[in-house]
This record gives C-alpha cells, sequence and structure tokens, in this order.
C-alpha cells in the first residue's frame, strides 16, 4: 500500500457569480425578503435545481431544490453557519469565508430544506463538514471547498471525520465541490440514504473517496456524474445494495507521479444493480469490479493504462435512467478535459454581490420561458426575444426548455442584459440549429453573406448563453456551388458571456465581432465547447476561450487541414486568447494550423492577434502553427503561444513565438476583459 503524502495545494478557483437585482417588468418576478441579520443577494446557482435522481418526485418531495424558497443569509463563522444550517427554516447559506471546525471533526447537522452554497475560494471548510441525519430531505451542498481533517493516519480507524457523511437522507445534491484530505472518508452515503445526486465534484487525497451503503436493505437510488476522482485509493466509490446506481462522465485518475496507489475504482457490492456508462478510467488498478450477487452493466467506458480487474455481469433486472429522469451523456473521450476544468467550485470570474443592509429585498432576474410542446409562454425563442421590452434596464433569462429549435435567434441591440438559457440537466439537450450558409439566398434573391448565416446573433451588450448547443447545420458536400461559410453564433456587442454551451458547425462556427470598428466587444468563453475546421473561431472581438474544448473536423470530403483562429483585431485592442483548453480531434496528424492572419478586405489598418496558452495541443496541431492569409505574413501580426502541452506543442523557435514569463504576465484573461468581470446571470 502507497504511504499518504500530505500536501496543501492552494486552490486556483474563482467565485460563484450572484445574481444581479433586478427592477420590476410587467410580466413578472417574484422578489424574496432577506433576513435583517447578514442579508445577501443569492448565488445564481443557489436557485438551481437537482438532476439526476435527486430530481424524482418521490418521498413525498418532488426533486431537490434546498433552501430556494427561503431567506438568504451570508455565514463568516462557525456559529451563524451552524445557527442556519440547524434550523427548522428553510435557507439559502451563502459561505463567504474560511471556517475551521472547533472541535476538529466536527459535522454540522443540517436540516431539511437547506442550500449551502460557497463563495468561491472563500467558501472553505476546514477541520471537519456536515451530517445529514434520517429523514433530513432537501438538501443541497455546492461549490464548497470542504478540506484537511486529516489526523495522520493514513487508513484511520479512529477518528471518523468525513467531509459529507449522510445516514438516511433523502433529495440530496452534492455539486461542484472540492472535496479532500479528510480523516475517514470524503462522502458516505449510508442507511438507505436515496434520491442522491453527486456531480461535478473533485474528490482528491484521500484512503476512502466515496463509500455507499451499511445495510442489507436493496432501496437506495443513486446518480453519480462528472466527478473527477484522484489521488484516492478506495472506495471509488464501493457502492453496496443500491437498488439502481447510475454512474457516468466521472473520471477515475491514478496519477503515477503521486504516492497514492488506487487498489479499485467503481465497485458494484452486495446485491448492486449499477449502470455504468461513459467514464473514463486512467492508470486505475482494478477499474471495475463487482460482487457476484452484483449486476453491472458497462457501456462506452474508456480504459487507459489500466490493470486487473474489468468486470460486468450479474442477473438483476436490465433498467433505463431516463425512465426516472433525462440525460444526456458526453463523449467518454472527452471525459478527462471535461471534468479538469469543470469540476470544483465554480470556475468563473468575479466575486459574490452581498449586501449587509438591515431589510435588503432581493429580486431575481424576469424570467421567460420556452417550449415546444405550449407549456412555456412562447413556442419559439425568437418569440420570447421578441417580447423583451426595448431598452430594458433589468436582466431578462429566456429559460428554453429541451428540445430542437429549428429556427433563427436574434438579439438586437437595443434589448440588453438578456439571457438565453437551456433549462435541461445537459447543454445537449436544448438545440438551436439552422442552416443557412453565406451563399444562400434569401427571399429577395440576395444572399446572407457571413455574418448573415448565423444560428444565433447577439447583438446587444451584456447578454448570455448558457447550458445549450447552437449548430449550423449546412450541408457543405451538397452544396459546393455557394459560399460555404456558415456561422452557428454571432455575436457583435460588447460584455458576451458563453458559458457552458457546445457550439457546433465546420467553417466560421464562431464569430465574435464588435458593433463597429470603433467599438469594443468582449467576449467570455468559459466551460465550454467549439467544433470546426476552417477559422471556425474568428472576428474582431476582444474575445477569451477559457477552460474550453476545441474540437477539430474534417472537411466535407473527408480531408485533414484547417485553421483554429482568424483574428482581425484593431491595432489599439487585444484579439483572441485560448487559456487552459484543449485542441484535438479526429484528424490527421498535423494538419491544423492555430491560426492566420486576417486583413478583411486587405486591410493594412488591422493587426491581427492570437495567444494560446496553458492549452493541451493534440498532434493534430502544425509543428508550425501558424500560417499568413491574403498576402498578409503573419510574422509582422501578433502570435504567440505560452506553455501549452501534448503532441502538438513544441519549443520556441522562428516559426513558433513563445511569450517569456513577463510577456505573459500581460496576458492573462483579466487582462483581456479589462476590467470587466463576467457573472452568470
Amino acid at each position: 500500500m502507497a504511504q499518504h503524502r500530505r500536501r496543501r495545494t492552494a486552490l486556483a478557483i474563482t467565485v460563484p457569480l450572484a445574481l444581479a437585482a433586478a427592477g420590476t417588468l410587467a410580466y413578472g418576478m417574484l422578489p424574496g425578503t432577506q433576513p435583517k441579520a447578514s442579508a445577501a443577494t443569492a448565488p445564481v446557482w443557489a436557485t438551481a435545481t437537482a438532476d439526476g435522481f435527486a430530481s424524482v418526485n418521490a418521498l413525498g418531495q418532488n426533486g431537490t431544490y434546498g433552501g430556494r424558497d427561503g431567506k438568504t443569509v451570508t455565514v463568516k463563522t462557525l456559529a451563524d453557519l451552524e445557527k442556519y444550517a440547524t434550523s427548522a427554516d428553510p435557507y439559502v447559506i451563502v459561505v463567504a469565508a474560511t471556517i475551521t471546525m472547533d472541535p476538529v471533526g466536527k459535522e454540522i447537522k443540517v436540516q431539511s430544506n437547506k442550500t449551502i452554497v460557497g463563495a468561491g475560494t472563500s467558501g472553505q471548510i476546514v477541520a471537519g463538514g456536515f451530517f445529514l441525519g434520517e429523514g433530513v430531505h432537501n438538501v443541497i451542498i455546492r461549490n464548497l471547498t470542504i478540506r484537511d481533517a486529516y489526523q495522520g493516519t493514513w487508513n484511520d480507524k479512529e477518528h471518523d471525520y468525513d467531509g459529507i457523511q449522510m445516514d438516511g437522507a433523502h433529495h440530496v445534491w452534492i455539486d461542484h465541490n472540492d472535496i479532500r484530505h479528510m480523516a475517514d472518508g470524503l462522502i458516505d452515503s449510508r442507511k438507505d440514504t436515496t434520491y442522491l445526486t453527486v456531480s461535478w465534484n473533485k474528490l482528491s487525497q484521500e484512503n476512502k473517496a466515496f463509500g455507499i451503503g451499511w445495510t442489507d436493505n436493496v432501496t437506495s437510488n443513486i446518480t453519480i456524474h462528472h466527478n473527477w476522482i484522484r489521488e484516492t485509493e478506495q472506495r471509488n466509490p464501493s457502492t453496496d445494495n443500491v437498488a439502481h446506481a447510475h454512474l457516468y462522465n466521472n473520471y477515475l485518475e491514478d496519477d503515477p507521479g503521486t504516492a497514492i496507489t488506487s487498489s479499485y475504482g467503481n465497485y458494484a457490492r452486495g446485491r448492486t444493480n449499477m449502470l455504468l456508462e461513459n467514464s473514463y478510467f486512467q492508470g486505475m488498478n482494478n477499474p471495475v469490479t463487482r460482487d457476484s450477487t452484483a449486476t453491472l452493466v458497462q457501456r462506452g467506458n474508456v480504459f487507459s493504462a489500466t490493470t486487473g480487474k474489468n468486470e460486468s455481469g450479474g442477473s438483476g433486472a436490465s433498467w433505463d435512467p431516463k425512465s426516472y429522469y433525462s440525460y444526456t451523456p458526453d463523449k467518454a473521450a472527452d471525459v478527462p478535459s471535461l471534468l479538469k476544468s469543470g469540476t470544483g467550485p465554480r470556475s468563473s470570474i468575479g466575486t459574490t454581490a452581498t449586501t449587509t443592509t438591515t431589510a435588503t429585498t432581493a429580486a431575481a432576474a424576469a424570467t421567460l420561458t420556452v417550449a415546444q410542446d405550449g407549456s412555456g409562454q412562447y413556442r419559439t425563442v425568437q418569440a420570447a426575444v421578441d417580447a423583451v421590452p426595448a431598452n430594458n434596464a433589468s436582466r431578462v433569462v429566456i429559460s428554453v426548455k429541451p428540445g430542437t429549435y429549428r429556427e433563427v435567434v436574434k438579439i438586437p441591440a437595443n434589448k440588453p442584459h438578456v439571457t438565453i438559457q437551456g433549462a435541461g440537466s445537459s447543454r445537449k439537450d436544448t438545440v438551436i440549429v439552422y442552416n443557412n450558409a453565406a451563399g444562400t439566398k434569401k427571399p429577395d434573391g440576395s444572399t446572407y453573406g457571413t455574418p448573415g448565416s448565423a444560428t444565433v446573433s447577439v447583438q446587444s451588450d451584456d447578454s448570455q448563453l448558457r447550458n445549450l448547443t447552437v449548430t449550423n447545420d449546412f450541408d457543405e458536400a451538397s452544396h459546393q456551388d455557394i459560399a460555404n461559410q456558415a456561422v452557428a453564433l454571432l455575436t457583435q456587442a460588447d460584455k458576451i458571456f458563453l458559458d457552458g454551451i457546445i457550439v457546433n458547425g465546420d467553417q466560421d462556427t464562431l464569430e465574435m465581432e464588435t458593433a463597429a470598428a470603433d467599438k469594443l466587444g468582449r467576449v467570455y468563453v468559459a466551460n465550454s465547447y467549439i467544433t470546426g475546421n476552417v477559422d471556425f473561431v474568428f472576428g474582431r472581438a476582444t474575445a477569451v476561450v477559457d477552460k474550453s474544448v476545441i474540437t477539430l473536423k474534417k472537411r466535407w470530403n473527408g480531408s485533414s487541414a484547417g485553421y483554429v483562429t482568424a483574428a482581425s483585431t484593431p491595432a489599439d485592442r487585444k484579439g483572441i486568447l485560448i487559456n487552459k483548453s484543449s485542441i484535438s480531434g479526429d484528424v490527421s496528424n498535423a494538419s491544423f494550423y492555430l491560426g492566420r492572419n486576417w486583413h478583411p478586405g486587405g486591410s493594412t489598418t488591422v493587426d491581427p492577434q492570437a495567444t494560446v496558452r496553458n492549452t493541451t495541443l493534440s498532434a493534430a496541431i502544425k509543428s508550425t502553427p501558424w500560417s499568413d492569409m491574403g498576402g498578409f505574413s503573419w510574422k509582422d501580426d501578433r502570435f504567440a503561444e505560452y506553455r501549452n502541452t501534448g503532441a502538438g506543442s513544441g519549443a520556441a523557435g522562428s516559426d513558433r513565438p513563445q511569450l517569456t514569463d513577463a510577456q505573459a504576465a500581460g496576458q492573462e484573461v483579466a487582462d483581456w476583459l479589462g476590467g470587466w468581470t463576467p457573472t452568470a446571470s
């Protein structure tokens, strides 16, 4: 057995984002009055509801929404945290400080109808955790770091200090936490705890990651998805006597560079009936095991450098999670990149807005609903956009229920502060798609041109797209007689936040412009997927693609050749920054450039810029990754890399400029955004 290596690595994660207070609009919002003491504006995530089994209507509880119906309080002390968490009343509790448990190992006994949500790296629980007892229900624990109750003994039998322990609870959602370095286990789900969803957490530096069981009953229903479990030895998880255990899109990693060695990965014990799908196992010993009495079905998993048992089988009845809830798994191959950037406390920029006034009223953004089946206020997304008042002064959220919406959507410049947000559990559930190309003819006989081909156009400042897919599915192969540029998403405004979305296309997928040549247009793309083949991240905007997955596609004829970026940056502005992302695809090695310099119309006044830094590059990237365009040498413009990794990365040279550390310090995300703090709302 490996010995435990004690580490205290500083978190490089920023805070969750807050709802801005919004003025009352004619079509409604529901203000919530906060308590007189320590009032706060609730983070957007505080109003979210669970997916998976925690979303199911059962045991008298219809889904899991925590303290949504109660007051919102900010806590910075152990006394206040315990006061509100143990109250019989519903609360959204925003943890905005590092709170150390006293005594060490203390587990606060959380009562029903609570949301405990961290304010980014400020929301930390040290030397203890939370306990949910028999009958406790409707609890959400999100966006927290829970750490460091370790007492110096690796397989500690004396100190039962867990991050989160549940004994007979139901309807619990544990999401986007970083839980590590405790004395016993990180998460324990015991004694028939059920209707539990554990998602998007980072679990690490522990002997026992996640134990489930401590019962002879076979009644529990549990969903475990999108968790990054690394540097843990056992219980990854160990799932004992669970009636329905749905594990998907998890990433189990045994890093040979550490002193912790895995004993096993996912383990179906007792009479568990487990469906394990689209997960990724890296370097694990005995990645999948089962008892002879358990049933385990595998599909779509990836195993890389694993050894030992990899089992499936059993005589239990087959079951389909979709008979309980909707979900769309990500591709297993994408899981490592997706989870490395997306697990743990929310990766975004800014600070949680709080107030300390007495009797503050916080108003959520006005919400319009779209549903194809008529269950919403509107059947199309554009109809909801049209309903937003011109020159609206406050945030309007257009919540789009799952479905495929074949339409063109345009948010005009006179309707700022609009958020279009998918209402499904996955960004794949809500799809806006159309198939115009630059050469497609309009009804009047003219053509759309490249910007006009966009499926979704955002022309208004301070607007957002979240948790959905935007696609241009123009068929290049069948229309080689017309101009093939086909934009999926176009932005022509300032302060545009694209958060957790998928943008699909071929040539010119994501066009990011400004309202006019002399206008600033900042775009922040985070935790998203972008797919294409030629110039598919392009334009003159000041744009950041952060912690995202960029996927390279073959051309319409099956060939592999393309360019990721095509910046047309004005000389006095910053261009395109790709940061902490991955670039790969099912294409030939050395077939794609990172970018080329676009001088629209032969303009000599632009100075295109693209920087790719701290990003994983596959072998698809050429060793000379930049290219000329339109007779202009890329070497006369601004192209550079910094500390990229992967088979497609390379050393500095005349054809591959690299930033110095000093130069890189001036090309951070914050430098690009220039004082703007994107906040999800």
